[in-house]
């Protein structure tokens, strides 16, 4: 007896995307930004500052042009150079924190959608708890009572409030496939419950996960910088781009280039991710393409 074939989430992808020139926009935009935060330093070093770091306070807040084409901060540093190493690690929190989020929505977002019961009582009662706190708050009060706010720390507690929505949604997808006749019949022909999940279940949830999971990147993104910029996120010697908003904040009226760059590169990244986020979660609708 053979299964019925399952859904085919993939059929038609690529053909609904190639076609799209946001698409092609996004992704090479994407593909830039991750060139530049695997080489900062040869990148910059084309621009003759190879080292964010080498500043010279007699040169504090020039304008853009000659040497310095971003211009420079307040203690002489060149802006440039600050933003093309920043964004390796806007990047990482973004990465990171969407991965862990996306690893723990998996686990729990599974095991409440497949099996139901107590268990989905259990998960449900436990996003509720985490949902319950408000995001940048909760935030907040973690990392003023952390002793080490790195990126890989400022990653783990946006984790830490980020998980509920993204688990609600694979619990919604796990529920959805569930009551298939493809898995009924493997059901049917004995097949144990974890075979069912990883050969079924999840090929034909993960399409819709991972598209919000890719416009989550660019939200963690802008909550990274929120938090450096109010003073609870990264310090240095971090180089990030919230860090260099928060330097910004004061020097707008009469150094605006140190804002307008940062801000400029973060607008970017995060457009580009939501948008290849938005064309991905069309394209494997099979309502929504043609």
């Amino acid at each position: 007896m053979e299964l019925p074939a399952a859904r085919p989430t993939r059929r038609g992808v690529w053909p609904a995307l190639r076609r799209r020139p946001l698409f092609w926009s996004s992704v090479t935009m994407l593909l830039l930004l991750v060139l530049v935060s695997v080489a900062p330093g040869p990148i910059a070093a084309l621009f003759g500052h190879p080292d964010p770091r080498a500043c010279d306070l007699a040169a504090g807040r020039q304008a853009p042009g000659g040497s310095h084409p971003f211009g420079t901060d307040v203690q002489g540093c060149d802006v440039l150079a600050g933003v093309l190493f920043g964004t390796g690690t806007s990047l990482f929190i973004g990465l990171m924190t969407t991965v862990v989020c996306l690893t723990i929505a998996l686990v729990l977002g599974t095991i409440a959608g497949y099996y139901g019961g107590w268990a989905d009582a259990l998960i449900a009662r436990l996003t509720d708890v985490f949902l319950g706190f408000p995001f940048l708050l909760a935030a907040i009060v973690v990392l003023n009572s952390v002793p080490d706010r790195s990126p890989l720390v400022l990653s783990l507690v946006l984790a830490l409030f980020s998980w509920p929505t993204m688990a609600r949604i694979v619990r919604g997808s796990v529920r959805a496939v569930r009551d298939s006749e493809f898995v009924q019949a493997a059901t049917a022909l004995g097949l144990t419950h974890g075979r069912i999940v990883l050969t079924h279940v999840l090929p034909n949830t993960l399409g819709p996960v991972l598209a919000i999971a890719t416009t989550m990147v660019g939200s963690v993104i802008v909550a990274e910088s929120t938090l450096t910029y109010l003073g609870v996120g990264l310090v240095q010697p971090s180089i990030s781009w919230g860090l260099q908003l928060a330097s910004a904040q004061s020097f707008f009226q009469t150094a605006p280039h140190m804002l307008f760059f940062p801000a400029l590169f973060l607008t970017i990244t995060v457009v580009s991710l939501i948008t290849l986020g938005d064309i991905l979660r069309d394209a494997l609708d099979p309502k929504g393409r043609s």
